[in-house]
């Protein structure tokens, strides 16, 4: 099941790395932490930050971010672990496969593919699962079909 998404695309690749860098600074306005900065600090942080694990940090990242901005992340809110992961799958699979060099022409570029839409890990999860508690909290594996290698 999709729906109709048009993402919010970013001009330049200062304002990428400007909110990635305010992402692990905790220095990101809350009300710009939307599904697109969320989507391009990943790529970012995938492509340009290589000294940090995004395997091993991102759940610490994402969710000291949300504590500094008067976030909670518990049961029905804040960071979602299988979420997280399922985009970090996504957004590796969409490096491997693009030929843009230009930052911004690669964010922009993921959010208007599949990987990019708000309900590509249903592809993969049931809703049901995908949204439980048990997700959330830590990574379950898919139930529909695998993420990407």
């Amino acid at each position: 099941m999709t729906t109709d998404y048009s993402p919010r695309l970013f001009e330049r690749d200062n304002d990428i790395r400007t909110i990635g860098e305010g992402l692990l600074a905790c220095t990101l306005p809350r009300a710009d932490w939307t599904h697109e900065a969320h989507l391009g600090a990943c790529l970012w942080l995938l492509s340009e930050r290589l000294d940090i694990d995004v395997d091993a940090q991102i759940g610490t990242i994402i969710r000291r971010f949300n504590e500094s901005v008067g976030g909670v992340n518990d049961d029905t809110q804040g960071y979602h672990d299988s979420i997280t992961r399922a985009y970090v799958a996504g957004v590796r699979l969409f490096l491997s496969e693009t030929e843009e060099t230009e930052l911004a022409a690669r964010v922009n570029a993921m959010l208007r593919s599949d990987v990019g839409r708000r309900d590509w890990p249903l592809r993969f999860y049931s809703r049901d699962l995908l949204f439980s508690v048990t997700a959330r909290r830590r990574f379950v594996d898919p139930d529909l079909a695998p993420l990407p290698a």
